[in-house]
């Protein structure tokens, strides 16, 4: 049965939308979390239309852990959004429904979050399965990168109440997905919130030949128009690309200077930071 006279600590939310056979990796890696009274599981059905992923959901949702949520075709967004609004949990993990956790990962979190009171999300590192493998590596947390790219990962849990100051996944923009994400964790460091990063694979990323981010990856098109609508839509932050500017001002106005402190820096590292000591140069292009 559901576990409804008892209200979980964390909300597992997964959209899931035709993924097939992946979801019993998912779910076999949820059942290893120990104390399973401490947390609910919540799938999001978002339209899903082969035949085997409807009857899986059914047979999960049969086993009375687990609440299936069915719903037209509306993304990713939507289908997270619509789980966090059913979630009971103080504290909500995001899960793709090809992925995997670690057993541990629920209690390193928790950990976290009872330690600093002030902290809003945790990240972690994560394995690599699939077509690549290996640790992916996030590091630590700076602005200044993550405005630059997305270094923190979907399946990283944060406190309820981040959804109910700063609102839920973007659903406006069709071209956000694949990056939902990353303008989650942007609204999140814009508005003062405090990111912690375990340094610890506690989960394990399926990478596909055909996967959506490698896809939106080689999409410069699509790329740049997210990237527009980050920067208009966080303009305050975001402001003129003065980086492009200054680079492309330096570059056009000494070429060979230019191109010599860039060949410097590249291949001779060594001798770069020691005219940088001696004053010679600057230190940024």
């Amino acid at each position: 049965m559901l576990h409804e006279s008892r209200t979980p600590t964390v909300s597992i939310v997964i959209p899931y939308y035709n993924h097939g056979a992946f979801i019993d990796e998912t779910i076999k890696s949820i059942n290893c979390i120990p104390n399973k009274g401490d947390y609910e599981v919540i799938i999001v059905n978002d339209g899903s239309t082969d035949e085997y992923s409807n009857e899986r959901l059914l047979d999960i949702e049969k086993t009375g852990f687990y609440k299936v949520i069915q719903q037209k075709n509306q993304g990713v967004c939507a289908a997270r959004n619509k789980a966090i609004e059913n979630a009971r949990g103080k504290f909500i993990l995001p899960v793709d429904s090809d992925n995997r956790l670690q057993p541990e990962y629920l209690e390193e979190a928790l950990s976290v979050f009872e330690q600093h009171k002030d902290v809003m999300v945790v990240y972690c590192d994560y394995n690599l399965f699939g077509a690549e493998t290996g640790i992916r590596k996030s590091g630590q947390f700076n602005l200044q990168r993550l405005m630059l790219y997305n270094f923190i990962d979907n399946c990283s849990m944060f406190r309820r109440e981040l959804i109910e100051q700063i609102g839920g996944y973007d659903d406006t923009f069709p071209n956000i997905v694949g990056v939902e994400d990353w303008e989650l964790w942007l609204r999140a460091a814009f508005h003062g919130h405090l990111f912690h990063y375990i340094e610890k694979p506690l989960f394990d990323y399926r990478v596909a030949d055909n996967s959506q981010i490698k896809r939106l990856i080689a999409n410069k098109k699509k790329g740049n128009i997210n990237t527009e609508y980050f920067m208009k839509k966080h303009s305050a932050f975001y402001g003129p690309n003065f980086i492009d500017e200054d680079i492309t001002n330096k570059f056009r106005n000494n070429f060979f200077g230019f191109m010599y402190k860039v060949i410097l820096k590249l291949y001779f590292p060594k001798v770069f930071a020691r005219m940088v000591a001696q004053g010679k140069l600057r230190k940024y292009l």
